[in-house]
C-alpha cells in the first residue's frame, strides 16, 4: 500500500481520536451490550441491537484508523528545507489575479482537508498548481466555471 502523507498536527489528531475510541468509547458500548443482555431476549431487544450497531461502528472507524497511521508517512514542515517553495504542509496566502481576493490555505493529507478551516488536499487542483511555485508566481487553476489565476503572496512552514 502507498504510504499517505499527513502533517504532524494531522497525526496527533487521528492518535487522540484512537486513543479515546480505544479508552472510552469501547468500554462504554461493552458495557451497554452488557446492560442490555441482562435484560433478557435478545431477539426483540432494542438496546442490544442499537449497542452491537455503535460497536460495529466504533471498532470499524478503529480499524480504520489503525490503517491510516500505518501508511502514513508523517512530514513536518517545520524541519523541511523547502528554499522558498510551496510544499505539503506549507500555509500559502493566495490572491485571484482578477479580484483581488485574498485567502490562506495549508496544503494537507486528504483526510485532514477542511475548506472551511483552511485545509485543502495535495490532491486538489488549487495544490497541485501550487507545489513547487514561489512568492510572487502566478498559477493558473482549472476551475468548473474556467480557468483562475491566483498569485502567491506568502508561504509560511508552521
Amino acid at each position: 500500500m502507498n504510504k499517505v502523507p499527513l502533517t504532524v498536527k494531522g497525526a496527533e489528531k487521528l492518535r487522540v481520536e484512537l486513543e479515546e475510541l480505544k479508552s472510552v468509547v469501547r468500554p462504554r458500548i461493552i458495557n451497554a451490550i452488557a446492560t442490555a443482555r441482562a435484560h433478557g431476549d435478545l431477539k426483540e431487544n432494542a438496546e442490544y441491537h442499537a449497542a452491537k450497531e455503535q460497536q460495529s461502528f466504533a471498532e470499524g472507524r478503529i480499524n480504520e484508523i489503525e490503517g491510516k497511521l500505518s501508511n502514513a508517512q508523517i512530514i513536518d514542515v517545520t524541519k523541511v528545507d523547502a528554499n522558498g517553495t510551496v510544499v505539503f504542509g506549507a500555509t500559502v496566502e493566495i490572491e485571484d489575479v482578477e479580484s483581488e481576493k485574498r485567502v490562506t490555505y495549508q496544503i494537507v493529507g486528504e483526510d485532514e482537508a477542511s475548506i472551511k478551516e483552511g485545509r485543502i488536499s495535495i490532491g486538489s487542483p488549487i495544490a497541485r498548481a501550487l507545489i513547487g511555485k514561489q512568492v510572487e508566481d502566478v498559477v493558473t487553476v482549472k476551475a468548473p466555471g474556467g480557468n483562475v489565476d491566483y498569485e502567491i503572496i506568502s508561504i509560511e512552514y508552521v
